[in-house]
């Protein structure tokens, strides 16, 4: 009798804990959407991208020249020159797919210190917004089957708004 009532004092205690929580929710890719900071990023990223994809594809280009060289003038060399060109051909290739796996380790890297500081700032102005709203919880509602809890996307977007001029005018 006295283990049933505990648990049933557990339970109501627990219920009010969850009852005086408050929860909000937010939609993460809202604050990314209007936030100038991350358009100029992604907007360095791609210019990146690109230049890197540019580089890679004229490096496969002289390959290919190369090879097609090669093919043409095959019959006319002797085997140890065959074995030189062979073995320039192979280095071209290898030298492209090493310049290709460092590429993409370097997307990586560049892509994780544009992003750092902007989920920092994003999640600075989540906790700001949360504190003053005296929220214990916030969730992404990107990630959510069902947002009960109140939307502050707005008020983040403002705060995140200031943060980011903050941050703009403390860089020029």
């Amino acid at each position: 009798m006295k283990r049933l009532l505990l648990i049933v004092c557990l339970v109501v205690g627990a219920g009010s804990a969850m009852a005086q929580s408050s929860i909000g929710h937010v939609d993460s890719q809202a604050l990314l959407d209007t936030l100038p900071s991350r358009k100029a990023a992604l907007k360095d990223f791609q210019e990146f991208e690109y230049a890197g994809m540019v580089e890679l594809q004229e490096m496969e280009a002289d390959l290919q020249s190369a090879a097609t060289t090669l093919e043409g003038k095959w019959q006319s060399l002797s085997p140890v020159m065959q074995k030189i060109e062979q073995e320039k051909l192979q280095k071209k290739q290898a030298a492209l797919v090493a310049r290709d796996e460092s590429f993409k380790q370097e997307l990586q890297a560049y892509s994780a210190e544009l992003n750092a500081p902007i989920l920092s700032m994003v999640q600075e102005a989540v906790q700001n917004v949360a504190a003053k709203n005296k929220m214990d919880y916030v969730m992404d509602a990107t990630t959510l089957l069902v947002a009960n809890g109140k939307d502050i996307t707005d008020e983040v977007i403002t705060e995140l708004l200031k943060l980011d001029a903050a941050a703009s005018a403390g860089t020029n």
